[in-house]
Formats: C-alpha cells, sequence, structure tokens
C-alpha cells in the first residue's frame, strides 16, 4: 500500500459520519458495504458516482458497477457506490467520496466533466478516473490537475459493426419484422460526443452496406425517462424505419420496447441486451466494465494513469458487438469482415454525425 493511499485511510473514521449525511442528502447509495466479496480488503477503496442513469440503466452505469464488483473480487477492492438523482448531485456525491477516504473516485458519464475537474483540484491527494471525457484539449494539452485520469471509447467502431448488420438486412430484405422501405433509425439521449460517435458509426455501417437506406436520427434529451424514448421511436417507425438503434441509456429501453411492441427490429447499446427479447437484432457494446477494472488495478498497482486519456476500441477488446439474432446469423460474416478492416485500418469509421 502507498504512503499516500495509507494516510487517507488513517482519516476515514474522522469522516465516515459527514460521509454518510452528504449521501442521505444527494443520492442514494448502492453497495455501500465497502467489503470485499473476496475476503481480501488489500486492495484501493473505491468510491463511485453514477449519472443520472442509475444503476438500472442496463447501459454504461450498470456495467460501470460490474468492473467494480469485479475488483472487489479479484483485486481485494472495497468502497461504495452513490447513484445520483440529477445533475446537480455530481458536486455533493463526488465530495462524499473523497471524505469517506476513497483512493480512487469514479465519475460515470461525459455530463460529470466541471464536477470532476472540480473536485480533483480540491482533493490532490485523491486519484479520479472519468469514463466518457477526456481533459485533452485540440492541441493535447492537459487541462485538468494530474491526479485525474479520462476513460475513452471508440463508440464509432461498435456503431459501425451494428451498422453492417443493419444495413445488410435492410439490402436484403428476407428475414422477418421488415417492411418494404429501406429505413433505419437512431434514439440518441442528449447530443453529446459518446451518443455522437455511436450514431456516426451507426449511419457509416448502414450506408456501407445499403446505399440507398435512409437514417434517421432523433434525441430524446433524457437518458432516464423511457416514455420520451418510446415516442421518439414510435415517430420513427411511423415514418418507415424496422430497425432502432437505441443510444439513450435507461430512456433507450423505452425505444427498444417501441420495436418491440410495433413488431421491428432493435439494436441495444452499451451492454449486450439480448435479454429484452428475439426483438434486440444485436448491441452496440462498450466494455465499461474492463476499463473501470483496469483503473482500480492501475491503483493497486501504483500505476495509475494520472493526466492521461485511456482509449479503448476494437484492438483493446474496449468495443464489440454483442450476440447476433438468430434470423441474421447469415450476416455474420459481414460483420467479421468489417471488423477486420477496422483493424487493419483499411476501413476509416467517422466520428460525428
Amino acid at each position: 500500500m502507498s504512503l499516500k493511499r495509507f494516510q487517507r485511510g488513517a482519516v476515514v473514521a474522522a469522516t465516515l459520519v459527514i460521509a454518510a449525511a452528504l449521501v442521505a442528502g444527494c443520492g442514494k447509495s448502492g453497495s455501500d458495504d465497502n467489503s470485499s466479496s473476496s475476503g481480501d480488503t488489500s486492495g484501493p477503496k473505491v468510491g463511485l458516482v453514477t449519472d443520472v442513469g442509475g444503476l438500472n440503466d442496463h447501459s454504461f452505469n450498470f456495467l460501470a458497477n460490474e468492473g467494480f464488483k469485479k475488483a472487489k473480487k479479484d483485486l481485494g477492492a472495497t468502497g461504495s457506490v452513490i447513484e445520483s438523482k440529477s445533475d446537480s448531485d455530481y458536486t455533493k456525491n463526488l465530495g462524499s467520496q473523497v471524505q469517506s477516504g476513497a483512493d480512487l473516485v469514479v465519475g460515470i458519464g461525459f455530463l460529470m466533466g466541471d464536477a470532476i475537474k472540480s473536485a480533483a483540484e480540491k482533493a490532490p491527494d485523491t486519484d479520479f478516473a472519468i469514463v466518457d471525457f477526456t481533459y485533452a484539449d485540440d492541441n493535447g494539452d492537459w487541462t485538468a490537475t494530474d491526479n485525474v485520469a479520462g476513460i475513452l471509447f471508440k463508440e464509432q467502431e461498435a456503431g459501425y459493426l451494428a451498422g453492417v448488420l443493419a444495413g445488410a438486412v435492410e439490402q436484403d430484405g428476407s428475414i422477418e419484422r421488415l417492411n418494404d422501405k429501406k429505413v433505419v433509425s437512431a434514439v440518441g439521449g442528449q447530443k453529446i460526443p459518446p451518443v455522437d460517435k455511436y450514431i456516426a458509426g451507426f449511419k457509416a455501417g448502414v450506408m456501407s452496406q445499403c446505399k440507398d437506406c435512409e437514417v434517421l436520427v432523433d434525441y430524446s434529451q433524457d437518458f432516464v425517462d423511457q416514455a420520451k424514448c418510446q415516442d421518439r421511436a414510435n415517430k420513427q417507425i411511423s415514418k418507415g424505419s424496422d430497425i432502432v438503434f437505441q443510444v439513450a441509456g435507461q430512456c433507450g429501453l423505452g425505444a427498444l420496447d417501441a420495436a418491440k411492441t410495433k413488431g421491428v427490429w432493435g439494436i441495444g447499446v452499451d451492454a449486450d441486451q439480448a435479454y429484452l427479447g428475439d426483438h434486440i437484432l444485436t448491441s452496440a457494446m462498450k466494455n465499461v466494465d474492463e476499463a473501470v477494472f483496469q483503473m482500480i488495478q492501475s491503483v493497486k498497482d501504483d500505476d495509475f494513469p494520472g493526466g492521461e486519456t485511456s482509449v479503448f476500441g476494437l484492438e483493446q477488446n474496449g468495443v464489440d458487438v454483442g450476440e447476433i439474432a438468430s434470423p441474421a446469423q447469415q450476416y455474420a460474416d459481414l460483420v467479421e469482415k468489417a471488423r477486420q478492416g477496422i483493424l487493419d485500418g483499411t476501413i476509416e469509421v467517422p466520428e460525428t454525425v
């Protein structure tokens, strides 16, 4: 254990009451028992803070917690999770985790960027990591303190693979749930880089297989309210879309429900959402669990990449597609060909819509 970690651990008892009060006031605690599932507590203490989507988003907040659970089991990590109820909770929840004596505080989501930067400036002896955000400017200069690490994903690569499958399905038109129009769609949450990278890749993948296809794009401006995404998807389906790609976390589950109800295909996001039913064509995945696990591992190994951004793409096993529905298995080879093209550089995937 590093000296810095030891010193922080010594003040935990004095701050637990403060932390508990803050948690009660600004979010709900998830796995807050500070224990390691293996009984080994030699690993770092971790404070995870979700965005408003919460652990029930079946998406990237859920996956981040899965990575934390794995670190508890394999690395002897301890700590807790606080679920944010609103954007205004981020600063207080991050502060609560600092005061609890966490060695590493992990913020989940692009929208937490400013709050993480501010918290890191106020707590220079704590390490911070943020999923879906970088503090490197256009010139590559780091604009935050060196106790912060960014975690980014090449969502466009996963989106492209899902788009290749969708485009091939549309071009052929022979499987169930399709209509006679070549229209697919995407429902995003807010128009932020991680969302748009998925959609940009998806659109490019569709067009690579179906030149005549139309790709409808809409944003719910929400990552929680499923009714909003369901409404957007229903409007897209009314315009002919028979494959709906959700890129909106918990809200996006509403879009997939619309696809199921209307008898068309849905494409999941972040996690493999095939468990939702046989209407899921595939899912565009990013392995947030593995990235969070690796970040916790770096703290345990005293090799934390502060002042840097770790980027996870196909090459780093950071993104992929999930299970392909049985009727579309005939197009799996096209997806694999696209994967190899991205890996060998013959396919360049756009990042912007």
